[in-house]
């Protein structure tokens, strides 16, 4: 049996590392294939150092492009590595560029795929990710599930019960292997926001905020606004500041406290002791829900509504004043009461496993039996 995982981004690190321990742990067979949607040190090899994933056996180095360009390329160098290794599965997950196009390619060659985080939709298809979720589910042999809203949106798609499966987070399981040794990270002393003080982190990305010009200003005017009051951290995503600097808003980011993006255990160090943070990604709204900590999501809508029927998340939109209003509120107010979602406890891995090794098991006994 041989299993390919599949891995391009960011996100898809924190939660490929579990899935590679809990394979080698149960004896199954796998190569990692790293399509090098994400290639620069920080967001790609010191993420597999940190998380203890082993490096790519294959990396295809696609880079950056416009979406139908880095599709295109990962479908275009993806295939002939199916062809020659010929897997029994290709396991994907999230749902980046590289998710879709890696199950496209393993289809149409008659390869089995299993969806890691199915299931999730924002109902929003402007965003890409949501396309992605969709075009991977409607293809996928396996779908695990990582929280109950998954499993009604793929109910009412007419989705088999019997594809889908419910396992649980597999970025829970490494937030918590992870979680003491981020918190011996010096990273808050380096920006000087160490020695009990209050500081706010902010991380922004999503094109629909900070590839439209006006928008991002008005949301670092309020970023400044915010950083009048206490320290306000910020990872500046590369294409964050390349944006801001093309349209002059460099003086918005001065009084913020400004860092290339950082590692994992870095950037969960600062997480975990915010007073609150301030995002657009996915991961982070799951992260602060486990960790306690309020986070305001600069969206109009969430593929993750566990994160505020259970946790500590808040959907303020995208209006510069409303998430300022909002920082402030949750600075000076109560903080909110959380809960872990189901099976947020550290062992979807496993789950995920379990399933893949059983599916794996019969469909050779039925060829053999043949």
């Amino acid at each position: 049996m041989l299993v390919l995982n599949v891995v391009g981004a960011r996100p898809n690190f924190m939660k490929i590392a579990p899935v590679v321990e809990a394979m080698r742990a149960a004896g199954l067979p796998q190569y990692l294939v790293h399509t090098g949607q994400h290639y620069d040190e920080k967001m790609s090899s010191l993420f597999f150092e940190e998380l203890g994933i082993p490096a790519p056996d294959i990396n295809l180095e696609v880079g950056s492009g416009s979406q139908a360009v880095q599709t295109a390329e990962v479908l275009r160098r993806f295939e002939p590595v199916v062809l020659e290794m010929r897997p029994d599965m290709v396991v994907v997950v999230g749902d980046v560029n590289s998710t879709m196009a890696c199950t496209l390619v393993a289809v149409k060659l008659g390869i089995p795929v299993a969806h890691i985080e199915a299931g999730l939709r924002s109902f929003d298809r402007s965003m890409p990710e949501e396309i992605n979720r969709l075009v991977t589910d409607s293809l996928s042999n396996l779908l695990f599930v990582s929280e109950s809203s998954g499993l009604d949106n793929l109910r009412s798609e007419g989705v088999p019960d019997e594809k889908v499966h419910f396992v649980g987070n597999v970025m829970i399981d490494t937030l918590l292997r992870h979680r003491e040794s981020a918190n011996r990270s010096d990273v808050r002393a380096r920006l000087g926001v160490d020695s009990g003080r209050c500081y706010a982190l902010v991380t922004l990305h999503r094109p629909s905020n900070v590839d439209n010009l006006p928008k991002l200003a008005g949301l670092l005017r309020a970023l400044d606004e915010l950083a009048r009051e206490l320290p306000v951290v910020f990872p500046i995503h590369p294409r964050t500041r390349k944006n801001a600097i093309e349209a002059g808003l460099e003086p918005e980011l001065g009084r913020l406290v400004t860092t290339d993006p950082l590692g994992y255990l870095e950037f969960l160090n600062l997480m975990s002791n915010a007073q609150v943070v301030i995002t657009d990604s996915g991961g982070v709204q799951e992260e602060t829900t486990v960790l306690g900590v309020p986070c305001l999501t600069v969206r109009e809508n969430t593929e993750r509504p566990a994160t505020i029927a259970c946790g500590t998340n808040r959907l303020v939109g995208t209006d510069p004043d409303a998430m300022l209003r909002a920082a402030r509120e949750a600075l000076h107010g109560p903080r909110p009461e959380s809960r872990l979602p189901a099976l947020w406890d550290g062992k979807a891995a496993r789950r995920i496993v379990d399933v893949l090794m059983r599916t794996l098991c019969t469909d050779y006994a039925h060829a053999a039996a043949r």
